[in-house]
């Protein structure tokens, strides 16, 4: 008998950008090498800000409802009514997913149904067809969908929390990506059965890192200014990097570093604009801050392989949670800057990989006294990096064999 599992995801190709696209096409690839069939339901094209026409993935069955974006195609001089954005601005995918989804249940019976959040559309897509056909239903949060502050809007939090209730008492389980995730599910739900709630982290796909790494040999030497790199969106709520910037500031006027020398490069923030307000609060950085257009995924890999330095941002609101972004740039070997919050789960990860280049996000002298001894480190060729062993356990091929054992359990059970 095969074994199938419906898989409703917004972030997959050929949609650009986002590291949830690549946790959910590993799975999708290596699920069936480990016994189990996915077909994915996702979103029409028009639904993404941004995609290639591409097909990334032609031996996965892909099937795909019709989605608008309330912000960008439902909106009139840049407003649009709070109902056409609950639980977010792709309710409307709702609507054809659920017919869409029972279709695709008749004709090829999944043994479970599986959702990506953050997009919380999905989990209401799961939930539907769950209570519809009885399919066990497993709900993968890549990122909390309760926090502190989060969301904002009272009426978003209260459909937020009655959806991740439903996932707790419905759901087959609850795929967090950090302890501290799980941590905090517990806490909200005490009485609920823990056993429901897996542990399956982000990752790195090895296979990209080896294209990258073929298309792009490693530089045996760094002629120019030492590149510190940061690759990803910078949330200005969640990855602030005013002390950064405040801290370089310092360092450039005590002659510390050099334009000639250093060049902090700002990869896809996805918001320049502010980024370009806190520079304009220290016009002397501007000949060492470099704001990066995106690249395309390998070209961004191989981007990381080169760099001298990665810098990783994560605030204390964040300690909960480590960014996605921080399994590549282990595997890519790199010196690392973190700044991020000591208790944090990041923290821990980078603690446990034997990397101690850190510092607060939110401390100007910490971010100077680290890069300091950063860079030190670097010129040294002393700046640690994870080891081989540890790396490994952080692939995504290693992940989705913890998630095709989770099937496994679950079948087993649903079969007795």
């Amino acid at each position: 008998m095969v074994k199938r599992v419906l898989m409703i995801a917004y972030h997959y190709p050929p949609m650009r950008g986002g590291s949830g696209i690549h946790r959910t096409l590993a799975f999708t690839q290596y699920l069936p090498q480990l016994g189990w069939q996915p077909m994915v339901l996702s979103v029409s094209p028009n639904a993404y800000p941004d995609y290639s026409r591409a097909d990334a993935v032609p031996q996965v069955p892909v099937h795909r409802s019709f989605a608008l974006d309330a912000a960008r195609q439902l909106a009139i001089a840049g407003r649009y009514p709070s109902l056409l954005a609950q639980p977010d601005r792709w309710i409307s995918w709702w609507l054809s997913a659920v017919p869409t989804g029972l279709r695709l249940i008749r004709q090829y019976q999944p043994q479970f149904i599986w959702s990506s959040y953050p997009i919380a559309t999905a989990h209401l897509i799961g939930l539907t067809l769950h209570r519809l056909t009885g399919i066990p239903w497993i709900a993968d949060q890549r990122d909390p969908m309760i926090d502190t502050d989060y969301p904002p809007d009272p009426r978003r939090r209260r459909i937020h929390g009655w959806i991740e209730q439903q996932a707790m008492q419905r759901g087959a389980a609850v795929i967090c990506t950090t302890p501290g995730a799980v941590r905090d599910l517990r806490h909200r739900f005490p009485r609920a059965d823990t056993r429901r709630i897996a542990l399956i982290e982000n990752g790195y796909d090895e296979v990209s890192f080896i294209g990258a790494e073929i298309a792009t040999p490693r530089a045996t030497s760094s002629p120019g200014p030492f590149r510190l790199l940061h690759s990803g969106v910078i949330y200005p709520s969640e990855r602030d990097p005013g002390a950064l910037f405040a801290a370089l500031a310092r360092l450039l006027a005590q002659g510390e570093i050099q334009p000639a020398s250093f060049r902090l490069v700002l990869r896809a923030s996805g918001h320049d604009a502010y980024l370009q307000g806190l520079i304009a609060r220290h016009p002397h950085l501007a000949p060492i801050i470099e704001l990066a257009p995106p690249l395309l995924y390998q070209e961004a890999l191989a981007e990381m392989l080169t760099a001298d330095g990665l810098l990783l941002l994560q605030a204390e609101n964040c300690n909960g949670q480590i960014p996605a972004k921080l399994y590549e740039y282990l595997r890519a070997r790199r010196p690392l800057l973190a700044l991020t919050h000591p208790d944090g789960d990041t923290a821990g990860l980078l603690r446990r990989a034997g990397i101690h280049t850190t510092a607060r996000l939110d401390c100007v002298d910490d971010i100077a006294t680290a890069l300091r001894h950063f860079l030190r480190l670097c010129r040294q060729q002393q700046a640690p990096t994870a080891p081989p062993a540890l790396i490994a356990r952080h692939s995504r091929a290693a992940r989705t064999r913890k998630l095709a054992a989770l099937l496994d359990r679950l079948h087993s059970k649903e079969s007795i």
